[in-house]
């Protein structure tokens, strides 16, 4: 995985977790029909997907798994805050995979795209599964919108150009990873690539309409102060003076005051079933 401290930026995932948490709700509704004795959430960061797995599946065996002990350790605050039994261990992805030991669902958010062989990091989840077990995974989906399109100051369209600034970050990290492998992201071809059957994609809607608990607000403030960081080369003058508005805590139109914050995003979970 890339070089990045995610224990550093426990705060600003959990928040994420929390503001996610209605599409990973939605995409197991889609797994009403199993019955796991053991699941692996892989790549769980402090826990907030692995907590909803152990409420969904109070009884299996539910596993957080990931390569920052300081995440598990918030996983495992969580359980206990939320009355949830819930394991953790330490791996890192993919390499760590192999030592996992069997499962019969396996979960998996935002993590096969920082690897830089993705088919090889899916084929490595499809090994755990016991047969006829699923796995699940959120790649892709929609960008998030948070402000409208005019703020009221500024060019009109901030968010437009910061997609694509993002996107941009994005490719390049891609580029770097070691063993990177362009490939079409096809997830279902990837995934029946890998040996998996009845593989389908369904996209949830994540809907935090104005005005926003003081949490999602704050989700936002957190995930823009690093927009505004990365941008810095990118974006032009204005724009970044339009940023350092929003995100100056004492100006009425800042993300911490304006009521007209809001969340709207779509994730994408692929499913698949091994034989």
């Amino acid at each position: 995985m890339t070089d990045i401290d995610w224990t550093a930026m426990a705060d600003l995932l959990e928040r994420e977790g929390e503001t996610n948490a209605p599409y990973v709700t939605q995409a197991l509704a889609e797994l009403s029909h199993l019955t796991p004795k053991r699941v692996l959430d892989i790549g769980s960061g402090p826990g907030v997907a692995a907590c909803q797995l152990a409420a969904t599946f109070p009884d299996a065996d539910v596993i957080a798994v990931d390569g920052a002990p300081g995440l598990l350790d918030r996983a495992e605050q969580r359980a206990k805050r939320l009355g949830v039994t819930l394991h953790t261990q330490v791996a890192e992805f993919p390499d760590g995979l192999a030592e996992l030991g069997p499962a019969d669902l396996v979960w998996s958010s935002q993590v096969v795209h920082h690897v830089g062989d993705q088919q090889d990091a899916l084929n490595r989840l499809t090994a755990l599964l016991n047969p006829g077990g699923e796995l699940a995974i959120t790649e892709g989906g929609l960008p998030i919108r948070t402000f409208p399109r005019d703020l009221g100051f500024g060019r009109p369209g901030l968010a437009a150009r910061l997609d694509a600034a993002i996107a941009d970050r994005f490719n390049a990290m891609r580029a770097d990873l070691p063993g990177s492998v362009t490939v079409a992201e096809d997830w279902r071809t990837l995934l029946a690539n890998a040996g998996l059957t009845a593989v389908r994609s369904k996209t949830f809607l994540i809907d935090h309409p104005a005005p926003l608990s003081t949490s999602h607000r704050q989700f936002i403030r957190h995930s823009l102060e690093r927009q505004r960081h990365m941008a810095t080369e990118v974006l032009d003058a204005e724009d970044l003076a339009t940023m350092d508005r929003l995100l100056d805590p004492a100006d009425p139109a800042s993300v911490d005051q304006r009521q007209d914050l809001f969340f709207l995003a779509a994730r994408t979970v692929h499913y698949g079933r091994k034989p």
